[in-house]
């Protein structure tokens, strides 16, 4: 019971939409109605993104390393945001439905407060998607429960509002588990709302995959020049983006020489 008391700083209840912090090995987990970890922050460390989806999910880099407007659904222990927050100079803001989940992010994983560049609505991402006409030129959604894809957060109704959000040449960020069985439902709207372009890029874990959807069709890059910035993006934030150019050949078509978007 001891090292329970250590694991847990707080322990589930029955209901279904509990949201707890677990404590383990010097890293510290979100997670929403069951065991499931959702988000995780090294505590020595935590401006660092853990968990290898959340690192896949920056591979939108490789084609746009520089967004100005950033609209996040879904915080959870806020990682991404947290690292976008503090490594590039653009405007972000995130919607969140749970009061409770953004308490906890602000209290055990350093969210920070709203100031000039940062902001959090609690809020119906959906409904805002759809309702707000501002443009972003990076939207990034992370719409898991604790059992599957929110279904208003995955419809066709919702990308397609997500592509009239992004501006001229925007970029989607979806993260999807590659086990889910509606996967390849989800990214076939995905690609629909999206006609000019899909990549697919599996976490170096198995299991989740992220998706970039591109508003405009950005080309057709060849592998020799997306190594070059693959290169260069990691030695500006430690990521491993030579593995993510590496593992865009797992899921997308290609040849020798490029990478067919």
């Amino acid at each position: 019971m001891k090292f329970l008391a250590k694991w847990r700083i707080r322990k589930p209840a029955d209901d279904a939409e509990t949201v707890y912090v677990s404590e383990k090995f010097g890293v510290r987990s979100l997670h929403i109605g069951s065991d499931t970890v959702q988000s995780s922050m090294r505590i020595a460390r935590p401006y660092d993104l853990e968990l290898s989806y959340t690192r896949s999910m920056m591979g939108f880099m490789l084609f746009n390393e520089r967004p100005e407007r950033v609209l996040m659904i879904g915080l959870g222990g806020g990682s991404l945001a947290k690292f976008i927050y503090r490594h590039l100079p653009a405007t972000i803001r995130v919607i969140e439905i749970s009061p409770q989940v953004v308490a906890i992010a602000r209290q055990y994983f350093l969210v920070p407060q709203d100031d000039a560049r940062f902001s959090i609505i609690v809020g119906d991402g959906a409904e805002y998607t759809a309702r707000d006409s501002a443009s972003v030129d990076l939207l990034v959604v992370d719409g898991y429960d604790a059992e599957s894809h929110v279904e208003e957060l995955s419809n066709k109704a919702f990308y397609e509002a997500c592509r009239k959000r992004l501006d001229a040449h925007g970029i989607l960020v979806v993260n999807l588990w590659g086990g889910d069985r509606l996967f390849n439902e989800t990214l076939q709207r995905i690609e629909t709302a999206f006609p000019d372009g899909t990549l697919c890029l599996p976490a170096e874990k198995p299991g989740n995959v992220t998706v970039f959807a591109f508003k405009a069709h950005p080309g057709n890059p060849g592998w020799e020049d997306l190594a070059q910035r693959a290169l260069a993006l990691q030695q500006r934030y430690g990521l491993e983006f030579p593995r993510f150019v590496e593992s865009l050949r797992k899921m997308n078509r290609h040849d020798e020489h490029q990478l067919f978007i």
